[in-house]
């Protein structure tokens, strides 16, 4: 038997973890976007799908729906085993629409035992919700906002913050980009699809914690663009700034990027910012980054171009602001705490 659900109902599975969401549409379709925590097992690839695309534009409805019985048919066992060995007894399917894939999906599973639930409308009802549901926020609870020069591990203090039970909303992270000219180096960044459902499902979380912690980020990261009311809370947030040595900052920039594993991908990303760079300094940045002395190159970068650049968001929060002094990430977060109010409990 086939269990129809809505979007809402999905929701509330996912928020108990009684569920595996499985996305049946093609490889390129789940990585463009998907519902957070689902597994892609692809009733047809890319190339499958476009054939039977053209079939049914060129030929007929009929020559279509052979040619993809004719493909799951020869699929079935391997389909099914698929869908059987993820976790949990109930199994949501869902593909574009809602329609014929995730139909197939779930008929062809249930026949063999499985518990399946079908999502009505598909993930365009989910994406239709998660466009509504972003327009539908009102204003943020108060805000504490985490600032400081490139390389004071803003990041790692959020992720840090956030197991300790603080609600955080994690801007890098969601967007899988850490916000500057290199930030999407050793990573896939989200596009904004992805990003908005990370964060619709984030603010949720915490939609009763009395207050939100966030880094101190502009408007866009990466591929992703904040929502304007995202963007005033952060603005009318009291900012909290770390200071660290510039040492301590370079140290943290190579554990967190790992340039020596990314040597053309850094030398391809210093061209976008070469020339605004005074030409003898942008000289030495590139000989060092050629040359794998990174350090070098991190700390030229810090002094003469990031510094300067983020010196602006210093100013801007001139009338509510604190000032942190740390040695190192681990200093900074133990000062941190002191001036954050307790942590209100972990929301689900």
């Amino acid at each position: 038997m086939i269990h129809e659900i809505t979007v809402e109902e999905l929701l509330e599975l996912q928020r108990k973890g009684e569920a595996a969401f499985i996305d049946v549409r093609s490889p390129s379709e789940f990585q463009e976007s998907t519902i957070p925590d689902s597994v892609n097992i692809p009733i047809f690839t890319d190339e499958e799908r476009a054939e039977i695309g053209t079939l049914y534009k060129q030929v007929s409805v009929d020559a279509a729906k052979d040619r993809g019985l004719e493909i799951v048919s020869a699929k079935l066992p391997s389909f099914v085993r698929s869908i059987s060995g993820t976790e949990h007894r109930r199994k949501v399917v869902f593909c574009w629409r809602g329609g014929m894939r995730s139909r197939t999906s779930a008929t062809l599973a249930s026949l063999m035992g499985l518990q399946m639930y079908k999502l009505n409308g598909g993930f365009r009802a989910y994406r239709k919700w998660v466009v509504e549901t972003l327009e539908s926020f009102g204003e943020l609870p108060p805000c504490y906002v985490i600032n400081g020069y490139t390389g004071t591990g803003k990041t790692e203090l959020l992720q840090r913050l956030e197991k300790l039970g603080y609600p955080v909303l994690n801007f890098e992270e969601m967007a899988q980009h850490r916000g500057s000219i290199f930030g999407h180096i050793g990573l896939a960044p989200s596009n904004q699809k992805s990003f908005e459902s990370a964060l619709v499902h984030q603010l949720l979380r915490w939609k009763e914690a009395p207050y939100l912690i966030m880094e101190a980020e502009s408007k866009r990261v990466g591929k992703a663009v904040l929502p304007e009311f995202v963007v005033r809370g952060k603005e009318q947030g009291k900012a909290l700034f770390i200071e660290m040595p510039v040492a301590q900052r370079v140290a943290n920039i190579m554990a967190d990027y790992k340039p020596e594993e990314h040597k053309d991908d850094c030398l391809n990303s210093f061209k976008h910012i070469e020339k605004r760079i005074h030409t003898p300094v942008a000289a030495e940045i590139r000989q060092a980054l050629e040359q794998g002395r990174y350090e070098t190159a991190v700390e030229l970068l810090l002094t003469y171009y990031y510094d300067s650049r983020y010196q602006h968001a210093t100013d801007r929060y001139e009338n509510d602001r604190v000032t942190i002094q740390a040695k190192d990430v681990d200093d900074a977060l133990q000062q941190l705490v002191k001036q954050l109010p307790p942590p209100p409990g972990r929301y689900q």
